[in-house]
């Protein structure tokens, strides 16, 4: 019998203990984009709009068809209110600093339930 020989090399498996790879890159941002956008509350043509980019690129970086370019990477965070790092998978950064900071911060308190927002008001006279 007859075995005819393979065309490519076998690929070899990862390295024992070695981690699984994550998702790729650009389903990462893709996620994290679109989680954003419902949070601001913004259609897709909206964010594509204020990037200054085609709805349809929008479209498929949010899909995880696409990454964006830096610049481009830049104005979506601008646009979603949220850092770099947060687009890049790595949520927990430092905090933001000026009017971003001002914004989000805003942004969480809009979205608190009624029993954050009172502790939160109980907190207030501490701080001060």
């Amino acid at each position: 019998m007859y075995i005819r020989p393979l065309d490519k090399a076998p690929a070899l498996s990862r390295p024992l203990g070695a981690p699984a790879p994550g998702p790729p890159l650009s389903s990462v941002i893709g996620a994290a984009a679109r989680a954003a956008r419902l949070r601001a509350r913004l259609t897709q043509a909206e964010v594509a709009n204020l990037t200054a980019i085609s709805v349809t690129v929008y479209n498929r970086l949010e899909r995880g068809r696409m990454q964006p370019s830096v610049p481009t990477l830049h104005r979506l965070c601008a646009v979603l209110g949220v850092s770099p790092n947060e687009l890049l998978g790595y949520p927990h950064s430092l905090p933001l600093e000026g009017e971003s900071a001002r914004n989000q911060l805003l942004h969480r308190v809009h979205h608190l339930d009624e029993r954050q927002a009172q502790a939160l008001l109980q907190l207030l006279p501490i701080l001060r």
